[in-house]
């Protein structure tokens, strides 16, 4: 019934999520060997529990990051100590600062689609704007050098392939290779500081739970950076395309956005309900779990389905619609939960509200056909590879 890396599954998994909530609360698939939770209550109780469902046997299906020392990997006390050296990135100054570049560059490059095709030219939103703006944010941020941006981009495709053609070996070479990356730009900050982030994690210090003083190493900050790095582009690279087609499917909202912007932050809420680049994560289980008349054992790989949680039906009224006037819920796990919640989510959703302010506000009768748009089979965010689009006048 629910097989992740499956075509069928890649372009439409909310009718198995449907079949799931409904027939198997709690799944088994016994050949890839690992259990998943559906709906939205046992979701958000297995995100609180962390004790019970921990990070650190890994959070993909195949569980090869295991070991790796990642923030999301880690539980407490170590996870609080690795948190608080990262927390300080996202600062209200630092956080404002980026504002002012997103929607610089966000207009640079939309200004520069409209020069190349105009109106009615198409061009392919993914490649040309929605991969380009998050990485050179999370870049700006980070103080990634623009040399090395596309090669980051390609391996962070790398990480999260499946299906056909692929392997998690493959995906854990390239995942070894951009924390490779990360820890030479570590390395060479180490040297020359700057007043980037990454020197300012070099000299940082924080206080462990015996009195010790914690300082991060290359290695680690590397680390650090490639979990950064990638959830800061991947997952907005798909988050803005599948927003686009949520707007195509329902032209309605688009016309009730681009006539009253201050739905604006309704709409962004309701674009990662509706459907949101990440759609589980994994956890082990610390001790026997019972749940709807099933045991799952000690030990054993669960993936929390985030992305059925929110077509949950006992937990969203008309689910199946995108209505961007929908009151914003605070009960939405499209960034996690718990302990491992996303910690770029301001982030995030900043950049996703100034993505759409200019587009509606720049291009009120842009379009897109989404069944030209080609999907991936990845491990546990879904994208397209391509939107053919057409921007339409310029207002």
């Amino acid at each position: 019934m629910f097989d992740p890396y499956s075509r069928e599954y890649a372009e439409d998994p909310y009718s198995v999520y449907a079949r799931l909530r409904e027939e198997a609360p709690v799944f088994h698939n016994t050949e890839m060997n690992f259990w998943a939770l559906s709906r939205y209550e046992d979701v958000v109780a297995a995100h609180r529990d962390a004790r019970t469902f921990c990070s650190s046997g890994g959070v993909t299906i195949e569980g090869l990051e295991a070991g790796r020392p990642l923030l999301i990997l880690k539980d407490q006390p170590e996870h609080g100590i690795a948190k608080g050296f990262v927390v300080k990135m996202f600062s209200r100054a630092r956080m404002e600062a980026l504002d002012t570049f997103i929607r610089k560059r966000a207009v640079e490059l939309l200004e520069a689609l409209y020069e190349e095709h105009g109106a009615s030219g198409e061009c392919d939103l993914v490649s040309q704007f929605s991969v380009r703006l998050p990485l050179d944010v999370i870049s700006e941020l980070l103080g990634i050098p623009v040399e090395h941006r596309e090669r980051i981009h390609h391996l962070c495709n790398r990480v999260v392939a499946r299906g056909e053609g692929t392997s998690p070996e493959d995906a854990m070479m390239a995942s070894m290779e951009l924390t490779g990356l990360y820890i030479g730009l570590a390395a060479e900050r180490r040297a020359n500081p700057t007043d980037d982030v990454i020197s300012m994690l070099i000299a940082d210090e924080q206080v462990a739970e015996d009195g010790n003083i914690v300082t991060m190493s290359d290695e680690v900050i590397g680390v650090r950076f490639m979990e950064l790095g990638f959830a800061g582009h991947e997952t907005l690279a798909k988050a803005i395309p599948n927003g686009l087609m949520a707007f195509h499917h329902f032209p309605g909202q688009w016309k009730a956005l681009v006539a009253e912007p201050s739905l604006m932050d309704r709409a962004i809420h309701e674009i990662l309900r509706y459907d949101p680049p990440s759609h589980l994560q994994g956890r082990t289980t610390t001790r026997k779990v019972e749940m709807h008349g099933v045991t799952i054992p000690k030990g054993e790989r669960v993936m929390l389905l985030t992305g059925s949680a929110v077509r949950d039906p006992d937990a969203f009224d008309a689910p199946e619609s995108f209505d961007v006037t929908r009151l914003t819920d605070p009960r939405s796990v499209y960034f996690g939960f718990g302990v491992h919640k996303c910690l770029g989510i301001h982030l995030a959703q900043r950049e996703l509200t100034i993505v759409f302010e200019e587009l509606t506000r720049r291009f009120p009768k842009f379009s897109c056909d989404p069944s030209r748009a080609e999907r991936a089979v990845m491990s546990n965010v879904r994208g397209v590879k391509n939107l053919p689009s057409k921007l339409g006048a310029h207002a």
